[in-house]
């Protein structure tokens, strides 16, 4: 069976892999498309600290149902199209028991702790199956980042009269832009270095957008809030600056919720914290009820899923598509490898 391993740090290759038994309680899914993320990128560069090599990336999941293992629920059958939920749940930990299961504290999740989808073949439970007869292909791997950026705007608990800024127009800060403008109707203030990008954060929802690297995001975000400051930051980029603006450019009584996180210590002024009563919230992964309300905005035709996709290469060209992203990593919103 054909996969595409990383073996060591800047080193992936296109190559074999075993075929995957499958047991009860699972189906066999047939991988047709894959969305490589950000972390596979680190886990390229050796910057990923959950990850163990060699490592099978791949979590961005768009397939069909080849098999059903015994005990197959009825909604399942076999030729589906199907996203896929690729996190594990242990169901025994303070999370898993508050049903807070995308926040597991055993969690596995494909490509990272675990070998990933980048194989012709994936074993699968039946409960982290969605079956889903619309969407495209290329719809159906888009689900779960944008699902992510989707479950930072429930954690910020956004309604329609919030002024929203989000940090990074990368996949997971598209999913957090649309989800809030799209989803919540709320105003949108897209922030980022790269005018393309932002162009892009425009067609997902986003009423207002600042290039930072032009533009005094102080001043801007001033202009735009009658000095007030947003009601709400999202951080989607992970770097101490960026985690500092949001506590330093959100308004009196804001949120604050983290995507990204930061690959070294941050250092904060704390009295913000208080002076603003801020609430700071982390987000992680996605719930099922994100995945299925990016679902319904993707049904509805609203979010820009043909400018989203910036490269879509076979399977074969897949090893050379992570190489040339680690070269360039600014000219890529999503790359797609198409099995």
């Amino acid at each position: 069976m054909k996969s595409i391993v990383i073996n060591e740090p800047f080193k992936i290759s296109f190559g074999e892999a075993p075929s995957p038994p499958i047991d009860k309680g699972q189906a066999l899914i047939k991988i047709e498309r894959i969305g490589y993320c950000g972390s596979d990128l680190n886990t390229y560069r050796g910057l990923n600290p959950l990850v163990k090599y060699p490592r099978i990336p791949g979590h961005e999941i768009a397939g069909s149902i080849v098999e059903l293992g015994p005990g197959a629920p009825s909604h399942l059958q076999l030729g589906q199209k199907v996203a896929v939920l690729p996190y594990t749940s242990c169901g025994e930990c303070r999370s898993c028991r508050k049903s807070r299961f995308n926040a597991c504290k055993n969690n596995q999740t494909l490509g990272v702790q675990r070998e990933g989808a980048l194989t012709e073949l994936l074993a699968v439970p039946f409960e982290k199956i969605i079956p889903n007869a619309k969407l495209s292909l290329d719809e159906l791997a888009l689900v779960e980042p944008l699902a992510v950026g989707f479950h930072a705007v429930d954690r910020a608990r956004i309604v329609s009269t919030d002024t929203v800024a989000v940090i990074g127009t990368g996949m997971i800060g598209l999913g957090a832009i649309s989800g809030a403008a799209l989803q919540r109707n709320a105003t949108v203030i897209a922030i980022d270095i790269d005018d393309k990008k932002l162009e892009i954060a425009g067609l997902s929802g986003a009423k207002h957008c600042i290039n930072s690297a032009k533009e005094d995001l102080s001043e801007k975000l001033a202009e735009l809030t009658d000095g007030h400051g947003p009601d709400v930051m999202i951080e989607a980029v992970g770097t101490p600056e960026t985690f500092r603006s949001c506590v330093e450019e959100v308004g009196y009584t804001g949120r604050v919720v983290y995507i990204g996180y930061a690959k070294e210590p941050v250092s904060y002024e704390t009295k913000l914290f208080l002076l603003k009563e801020l609430d700071i919230m982390g987000s992680r992964g996605a719930t099922l009820k994100d995945f299925k309300s990016v679902i319904e905005m993707l049904e509805n035709g609203s979010y820009p899923v043909e400018q989203t996709i910036t490269h879509s290469v076979p399977f074969e060209e897949g090893a050379a598509a992570m190489e040339a992203w680690h070269a360039n990593p600014a000219s890529v919103t999503k790359i797609q490898v198409k099995l």
